[in-house]
Order: C-alpha cells, then sequence, then structure tokens
C-alpha cells in the first residue's frame, strides 16, 4: 500500500531529520513517496533524493505564498499513491507508524476514513516524551469568530485502542485514502490560521468521516526552535511582492465568509453532508459562537449522518419548563443546562446547550414557567426534548423531559 507524504517546509533545519526518522521508523519504507515544497534560503542543505523517492519544488523563500499555497503545491506531486499522509518538517514518529495508520483506518469501518490529531510536543534536543494518543477540543473563539482548537492528552486510553471519532483536524497529521487530494484540494488562498477548521468542514461536507487514531503516531516539535518564520520573512522591509500581513487579513476575511455563509464548489463544501449537518454534529455554532461542552473537552463525537441522506432542515421549538420541576442548584449559577432534541428511537437528533446568561435572563422575570427558543437543524423534526441542568460545579441533576412541538422553518 504506497502512500504519498506532503511535506511544506519553511526554512526548516529539522526537515531533514523528519524524513529521515520518518523513513527509518516505517514498516515498509519502499512504499513511501514524499512530495516537499522546500522552501528556503540560498544556504540551506538540500533535502535528499532517497533513491528517487522525494519530488521537490524548490522555492526562494522570497517567492513562498503561505503555507496553504505550499501544501497546494505538494498535493500536485501526488501521483495516484494508495494513501495520502500531510505532515510537517518538523516531526518524529513512532515505530512502525505506516502500519498504525493503515490498520487505525481499517478499523476504523468507515468508507472515507480521515484520521487526524495534533502530535505530542518534543524537543529536538532532549530524549522524546512517552507515547500518548490525543484528541482535539475546540478550545474557544477569537475575537473574529474564528475557533482555537487545542491538544488534548488522553490518559486513560488503552493500550491498542482503536480510532475515536473526531470533530476536529490538525493540518500536521492528515492521513486519508489517495482520492483525497481530488475530492479536497487545498486551497491556495489561505494564509495559515484558519485552514484546519475550513478543512474539517470541507472533508466532512465531501463525505469523510474524522477520526483521532487511537495509538500514538508521531511528536511534533513545540515550542520551535528559533527559525525564520514565513510572517517574519515576509514583511515590507524585504521588498517582498505581497506580505504577510496582507495575506493574513485577506485569508482570515475569506475564512469567516465561509463560516457564516458556506458555498459549494472546488474550495468550498462538498454535497455527500451539508454544513449544517457539520455543525449539528460537532456540536458547534459559528454564528453563536458556541461549542458544545463536549466539543470543549475533545469528546467522542458521534457517528455522523450517512452521506447522501436526507436535506436538513431548521425546525423552530419552543421549550416550556415548570420552575418547581428544577432542583434548586440548577436555579443558583449553574455552570450549563444541557439541551438536547431526539427522535421517535430516543436518538439524539441535535445539541444545543443553555449558557449562564442566557439562564439568568430566563429566570429574571421570576414566573413559574422558564421558556427556551431553540432552532433544530435535522431532517426530520424532533419529537422530544430534555433538559439536564448542572449545579455551579458541573455536577448533573436532574432531568426533565417534554414532547416537542416541531415548526419546520427552511
Amino acid at each position: 500500500m504506497s502512500i504519498f507524504i506532503s511535506i511544506a517546509a519553511y526554512r526548516d533545519p529539522d526537515l531533514i531529520p523528519t524524513i529521515r526518522d520518518c523513513v527509518a521508523k516505517a514498516r515498509w519504507p519502499d512504499q513511501l513517496r514524499f512530495g516537499v515544497c522546500w522552501q528556503h534560503g540560498p544556504d540551506e542543505p538540500r533535502p535528499p533524493k532517497l533513491r528517487g523517492r522525494v519530488r521537490l519544488i524548490d522555492v526562494p523563500w522570497q517567492a513562498s505564498e503561505g503555507a496553504c499555497w505550499a501544501r497546494a503545491q505538494c498535493m500536485a506531486l501526488h501521483e495516484g499513491e494508495d494513501w495520502f499522509l500531510q505532515i510537517d518538517s518538523h516531526h518524529r514518529f513512532a515505530q512502525d507508524w505506516d502500519a498504525i495508520l493503515i490498520e487505525q483506518a481499517e478499523r476504523s469501518g468507515a468508507a472515507l476514513p480521515l484520521l487526524t490529531t495534533y502530535g505530542r510536543p518534543f524537543d529536538p534536543a532532549a530524549p522524546l516524551p512517552g507515547p500518548m494518543p490525543t484528541s482535539i477540543a475546540l478550545h474557544s473563539f477569537r475575537r473574529d469568530g474564528l475557533p482555537v482548537a487545542q491538544c488534548v492528552e488522553q490518559l486513560d486510553w488503552v493500550a491498542n485502542s482503536g480510532p475515536m471519532r473526531a470533530r476536529l483536524l490538525s493540518a500536521h497529521l492528515l492521513f486519508a485514502p489517495g482520492r483525497f487530494v481530488a475530492d479536497v484540494p487545498y486551497d491556495p488562498e489561505l494564509y495559515f490560521y484558519g485552514e484546519e477548521i475550513s478543512l474539517a468542514i470541507r472533508a466532512f461536507t465531501h463525505g469523510y468521516d474524522l477520526f483521532h487514531p487511537g495509538v500514538h503516531v508521531l511528536w511534533h516539535q513545540e515550542p520551535r526552535r528559533k527559525t525564520p518564520q514565513h510572517w517574519d520573512d515576509h514583511v515590507l522591509a524585504q521588498q517582498v511582492a505581497v506580505t504577510a500581513a496582507a495575506r493574513d487579513v485577506a485569508s482570515i476575511a475569506k475564512v469567516r465568509r465561509f463560516l457564516l455563509d458556506p458555498d459549494i464548489g472546488p474550495f468550498g463544501c462538498g454535497t455527500a453532508r451539508s454544513f449544517a449537518q457539520y455543525e449539528a454534529w460537532a456540536g458547534v455554532s459559528f454564528r453563536r459562537r458556541y461549542a458544545s461542552p463536549a466539543a470543549r473537552r475533545g469528546d467522542p463525537a458521534g457517528v455522523p449522518p450517512a452521506a447522501g441522506s436526507a436535506a436538513v432542515k431548521t425546525w423552530a421549538v419552543r421549550i416550556r419548563l415548570d420552575r418547581a420541576a428544577l432542583a434548586d442548584p440548577a436555579l443558583d449559577r449553574p455552570s450549563f443546562w444541557y439541551v438536547g432534541f431526539h427522535d421517535e428511537a430516543d436518538v439524539e437528533l441535535a445539541r444545543v446547550d443553555a449558557r449562564p446568561a442566557e439562564i439568568s435572563a430566563a429566570l429574571a422575570n421570576g414566573a413559574g414557567e422558564i421558556v427556551l427558543d431553540r432552532l433544530v437543524h435535522a431532517p426530520h423534526p424532533p419529537r422530544s426534548w430534555t433538559v439536564w441542568p448542572t449545579d455551579r460545579q458541573g455536577r448533573w441533576l436532574g432531568k426533565v423531559s417534554g414532547p416537542a412541538d416541531a415548526r419546520c422553518v427552511s
């Protein structure tokens, strides 16, 4: 099973050690083919040829247009290999990493699996830390509305665990069938920030199922060595054609437009699933800048809707709660209230939790009835709702459920 390995390297002295460690730790090194966009200065050493297994795009650093542009160049070097692996230029690998990734992809049971995570950090000047699987959590939202992701070390995973369903992806470990190159091509107009969330949505809507490997695969250099960075080099004083700051402003604006008004196209969403299905499945709302507690913890996602499943509609539901049905701690500065919607078989269709500000507003009038309004994105109308409050320490209290009188609004 051949593996194409995409590496966009910008003036990185760890590129050659990364390639050599990748080959040395592989179970089937002869099956590896590298596509490297080598962005470099005049005195930086050239990557090895490895008996013709390295395909190289030679780019003086001044001509580089950024990380996503370089990754798009790497994709163009793919020649039909069975698997596509994208990494950074500063990694160290677990023994038999290639066999691990293929085995995890097969264990996922997905027709189009995509394995991804942030690698555990390492320092080239120190011994490698112990292996540990990781997941990705949606930590927060920036002022511009773009999400901030965070690596979560999974201390309680047992040895040789199967893959865990992921909500987000990492650009420095992305493993998928080789057709990913044609299905989800890199957008060369993006600069850096926002590439991962846009890529996660695009992959999902093209029918890919996202997973975190249940076994440790690689380490990622962190913090980075004091080496030149693209945004430090590409400034007015260097007389570059376009500064990094200008590229970044345009790129972030494009990502924001995509998150608020997604389109379908070569660098937009696919048609196998919808953008609304991604938000409902991942537990996020980009307009509301909301992430569910499970998404913020990096908990496993549920089974996503099947590719090509029924179109998602929007249902308006009003929940009327009897204040007396809630335990007193649920009314005293609770951490949050779970708000879920279910079908006839009691399968969760959507979850849109109530946060402290909304709860305080709903309680402010002192009336016996508490009203929560929700828009539920699902192919079928919800038949019931459940409110499951927590106290101020986040401990679960008693549930309250009722029938959902859902009205289709779009």
